[in-house]
């Protein structure tokens, strides 16, 4: 039976939807993945871009609100900037909370490609990250 795993940020824009897109790639026969966000807006245009620069479609993706999800049982949530932390609403059951802080790409200010070069940075850290958690999951089953 696969794991449940919701990936929770502030508008579901762009860090959850990058975390989402990267686990349902990597380890979607093992996990059923949502993300969700407290403030969902859009899905950020920025972050399919270089998403798809990584081989990953997320284009398809929508912003969903967090509270869609309430009162499901999930095995893992993953919250990926502190504001989701710490707003994070209840869920039942035995969910393992997971905390990764990562700089919000929409922030970013400058010229286009300074801006990009931002979601880069913050798409490859996310990446490695759930690299190193499929890893430590693949150890533990």
């Amino acid at each position: 039976m696969k794991k449940k795993i919701l990936v929770l940020c502030t508008g579901n824009s762009c860090r959850s939807q990058m975390a989402e897109g990267y686990l349902r790639h990597f380890a979607g026969d093992r996990y059923d993945v949502e993300s969700a966000g407290l403030e969902p807006s859009v899905v950020n245009p920025k972050a399919v871009r270089v998403m798809q620069e990584d081989g990953i479609d997320i284009s398809g993706h929508a912003s969903k609100d967090v509270q869609q999800f309430v009162g499901q049982d999930f095995d893992y949530i993953i919250t990926v900037c502190d504001n989701a932390k710490e707003r994070c609403p209840y869920f039942p059951g035995n969910a393992q909370r997971i905390h990764w802080s990562f700089k919000d790409p929409a922030e970013a200010t400058g010229i286009e490609e300074e801006v990009l070069d931002v979601f880069r940075d913050v798409r490859d850290k996310i990446k490695s990250t759930l690299l190193k958690f499929i890893e430590e999951q693949n150890k533990e089953d």
